[in-house]
C-alpha cells in the first residue's frame, strides 16, 4: 500500500522554526518527485516546494524562497521552515508524482501528482 504520513506540524510565534517531515513506503522512493502543498482556509491549495531524487532538482515557490528548504534522507522528505509568518498557517500536504515529470526550476503541476498524505497542522502566531 502505497503511504504518505505527514509529521511535524504544530503551533510557532512568528519568527520561529518547524520541520516537517514526509515518510514515504509502497513505491520506488527513487522514481518519484517528492512535493509540499500547503492549504488555508478559503484559498486554494499552495504547492510550496518539490524534490526529485532522480536528478537533485529542487523547486521553492516565491511565498516560501529563501525561508524554506526541502531535503531527503532515506525515504523520508523533509521541510524545514525558518522564518514563519503568520501567512504561512495552513495545512501542509505531501504528494508523491513520476520523476519524470520534473523540470528545473519549474513546479509539477498539481494534477500529476498521484500519491497524498493525510496535512499536518502549522499554526503561527503573531
Amino acid at each position: 500500500e502505497v503511504q504518505l504520513v505527514e509529521s511535524g506540524g504544530g503551533l510557532v510565534q512568528a519568527g520561529g522554526s518547524l520541520r516537517l517531515s514526509c515518510a514515504a513506503s509502497g513505491f520506488t522512493f527513487d522514481d518519484y518527485a517528492i512535493g509540499w502543498f500547503r492549504q488555508a482556509p478559503g484559498k486554494e491549495r499552495e504547492g510550496i516546494s518539490r524534490i526529485s531524487k532522480s536528478d537533485g532538482s529542487t523547486y521553492y515557490a516565491d511565498s516560501v524562497k529563501g525561508r524554506f528548504t526541502i531535503f531527503s534522507a532515506k525515504n523520508t522528505v523533509y521541510l524545514q521552515m525558518n522564518s514563519l509568518k503568520p501567512e504561512d498557517t495552513a495545512v501542509y500536504y505531501c504528494a508523491a508524482a513520476p520523476y519524470i515529470y520534473t523540470v528545473v526550476e519549474v513546479a509539477i503541476p498539481e494534477g500529476l501528482y498521484d500519491y497524498w498524505g493525510q496535512g499536518t497542522q502549522v499554526t503561527v502566531s503573531s
